[in-house]
């Protein structure tokens, strides 16, 4: 599918360039950014080429709206820009991802967007979940999410109640999980451009915060999930999702039914064992047993060497654990 355009004018060479190469580089916006240092030379493009999102310096704003497009977004550098009709502002010394996700949240807020998907087929389900308490599933999704993303557009969503994803990476931003329910909720209300809005970047790996309060995921029924996690990969906008389902208890099976593939951290204590025997007979009873043939036993390796936050991440990908994802994606590994 042939991507619209994203324009981008500064006076700044430099500024531009790196934005359209950062942009670009990724993949996981479905626009072909330009970068233009001259006003005349984007008017003559403009004229033969369509322009979905203009970014242009917030000086230039007068010249600017003579130009067609879709979107006009302004480049401010700090200095209060009013907002006219039409027109918001983002600030542009920041990192090339989060005037992405800024100027996808003013986009999305236009009528009537069109519906647009990067790759033209719906996204890879990938479950990490476990009956198991204390298991390394959420370092071992982190792991996953952060090694196939160097081979594709991936993105890791989590549904635990309390994650401690924020504190993990760092990230007390605004837009997480419950706006992505708040907007599945509206009828037609989930598109490519919100979900850009929400995500953050960690090296390869996109996210979205988990949902702030867990009672926005109490209130969701398993089928509902399913429903939602189905929307946001037949948008097409990531090759592989990662969902880590946490504790999601038996609300889990329609989310995991929906998987093309399903790793399942263990352990081997005589509790652990009980409790996947009890998840495989209720899979079973259920009339789903052919989903345990999908399931992948994974006992990770426990390490006692990981520090902080500081250096947590890091860790987790150059670590024991990396390397074991590594085998295990290469089709070796212990299960």
């Amino acid at each position: 599918m042939k991507k619209r355009i994203m324009a981008v004018y500064d006076v700044d060479p430099f500024f531009a360039d790196r934005f359209a190469e950062a942009a670009n580089q990724k993949g996981t916006v479905p626009f072909t950014v330009m970068a233009f240092t001259s006003m005349e030379r984007l008017k003559q493009f403009a004229q033969e080429n369509p322009i979905e999102i203009l970014l242009v310096d917030a000086g230039a704003e007068a010249a600017a709206r003579e130009i067609k497009a879709g979107q006009l977004v302004l480049l401010s550098d700090g200095e209060i820009v009013p907002e006219a009709e039409g027109c918001p502002s983002v600030y542009k010394y920041q990192a090339a991802d989060h005037i992405i996700r800024e100027v996808m949240a003013c986009y999305s807020a236009a009528p009537q967007q069109p519906a647009m998907a990067l790759t033209g087929r719906p996204s890879q389900l990938i479950g990490v979940y476990s009956p198991v308490n204390r298991c390394l599933k959420t370092s071992f999704a982190l792991t996953l999410g952060q090694i196939l993303g160097k081979e594709g557009r991936v993105l890791y969503l989590n549904l635990e109640d309390c994650s401690g994803l924020r504190v993990i990476m760092g990230q007390q931003g605004p837009g997480d999980f419950s706006d992505v329910l708040y907007y599945y909720s509206q009828q037609g209300g989930l598109n490519w451009a919100r979900l850009k809005s929400l995500v953050y970047t960690w090296d390869n790996l996109d996210y979205i915060l988990p949902a702030r309060y867990p009672e926005d995921l109490c209130q969701v029924s398993g089928e509902e999930m399913a429903g939602l996690l189905q929307s946001i990969a037949g948008e097409g906008i990531y090759e592989q999702i990662v969902v880590d389902l946490g504790q999601f208890g038996r609300k889990a099976l329609p989310i995991l039914l929906l998987c093309e593939g399903i790793y399942m951290p263990v352990r081997q204590d005589w509790i652990s064992a009980a409790k996947l025997q009890e998840f495989e007979e209720y899979a079973a009873v259920s009339g789903h047993e052919e989903l345990l043939g999908r399931i992948r036993k994974v006992k990770l390796p426990y390490h006692s060497s990981f520090g902080g936050q500081k250096n947590y991440l890091d860790q987790l990908l150059w670590g024991e654990l990396g390397d074991y994802v590594r085998q295990l994606l290469k089709g070796g590994g212990r299960s």
